[in-house]
């Protein structure tokens, strides 16, 4: 019967308490979360589990969907898709919000309609991409909901591809938006740096045939070191919102801040919010990427342990005048029954300090585990019996 385990290590560092205080910060945003992905270490909550509407940061989900169908062959970015006239109707003009300038009857590619969506925020871009790929817009907004799910995010639901205010059917959380950025970066890197960091994306002619180039309204974008995505929204109800990610040194933040007023509010406070993550924190390396943290007992298979792995470089975010000590702990469910694949998450890292909620990061099998034969498992429950 499988059971949780811990392995308390690092007993020799708990020599004194951490005695900094975490550092403070006052967000003019009534909804502010910071995230620290190379730690798991949330910085800052200030209403992170408030439902809000998304309004353009829904694109984010467009975006990871149409990723992941790439990253699994089953969408091409040279494939090209045909804007309806109905679609170029609804989503052209004013009234219409941020485009892309599409015109009826254009055929667009997939690489091209992601531009127009992570950089320029198209509505129209959002609409046609979901109608290339799922022949309608609610059938890809039930992709989009159904990866939510696997994302486990709790408190989010969409009901268009764009974020277009529908009388409250799409809401998110700050922590939410974070989660989902966090999914981005780490499952589709590559397609992650080829299309958030763009400072500009140039589609459509104007009235007198010139090319139409619109700036990314990334607030963090030029302004603060590293920084290379992720989204803005804005709408009436929601007010300025912005989910933004930048790296420096290793350690990759993600803030999100909802609700502001205007456009020059949400640059300000996205720059001050992010610089003081950085600037305010700091890291302090605990296992380098590959290093055997713990061992844990496996069930039925061909050894009975298996080398517990830091997938990567690991570290404990700490406020920047902290002490260097900390507690820490494995936990698994374990005996784990083979068979088990190196790489495979099969353990936790838990790091607590006094300053920040606990730290949870993954620890991974050193090396696959086959499930054993009879011959093996009589062997194996011999050793066990006798020690």
């Amino acid at each position: 019967m499988n059971k949780s385990v811990a392995v308390l290590l690092f007993a020799g560092l708990l020599t004194q308490p951490l005695t900094a205080a975490a550092p403070p910060y006052s967000s003019e945003a009534p909804i502010a979360y910071m995230k620290d992905l190379s730690s798991g270490a949330v910085l800052y909550n200030k209403g992170g589990d408030t439902r809000i509407p998304p309004a353009s940061m829904a694109k984010m989900m467009t975006a990871h969907v149409a990723f992941r169908l790439i990253q699994r062959g089953e969408l091409k970015l040279d494939t090209m898709f045909t804007v309806r006239p109905e679609t170029w109707k609804q989503w052209h003009g004013p009234q219409a919000g941020s485009t892309m300038f599409l015109s009826a009857g254009e055929q667009v590619s997939v690489e091209n309609l992601l531009h127009g969506i992570v950089t320029l925020s198209g509505n129209d871009a959002c609409v046609v991409l979901a109608e290339g790929i799922a022949g309608t817009e609610q059938a890809f907004v039930a992709q989009m909901n159904e990866e939510a799910k696997r994302l486990g995010l709790k408190n989010s639901h969409f009901g268009t591809s764009n974020g277009w205010p529908d009388e409250g059917v799409t809401y998110v959380t700050a922590e939410d938006l974070a989660s989902l950025a966090q999914a981005t970066i780490e499952e589709a890197p590559d397609l992650y740096k080829r299309f958030y960091a763009a400072r500009s994306f140039t589609w459509g002619k104007t009235m007198g045939g010139a090319d139409i180039s619109q700036g990314n309204r990334n607030p963090i974008l030029g302004k603060i070191a590293g920084a290379d995505g992720l989204k803005t929204g804005h709408t009436q109800e929601a007010g300025y919102g912005f989910t933004g990610s930048a790296e420096q040194d290793g350690r990759r933040l993600v803030m999100v801040v909802a609700g502001l007023t205007s456009f020059n509010g949400r640059i300000g406070e996205s720059v001050r919010f992010m610089d003081w993550g950085f600037k305010a924190w700091k890291a302090q390396p605990l296992f380098k990427k590959g290093a055997v943290v713990e061992t844990a007992e496996v069930q039925l298979g061909s050894a009975t342990t298996v080398p517990l792995v830091a997938p990567h470089n690991m570290a404990v975010t700490l406020p920047r005048t902290a002490s260097s000590n900390v507690k820490v702990k494995v936990v698994y469910t374990g005996p784990i029954k083979a068979p088990i694949a190196k790489g495979q998450q099969i353990a936790q890292l838990i790091v607590q300090t006094s300053d920040t909620p606990p730290q949870v990061m993954p620890l991974v099998a050193g090396e696959d585990v086959a499930e054993a034969g009879m011959f093996g498992r009589i062997w194996n429950g011999m050793k066990s019996l006798f020690g």
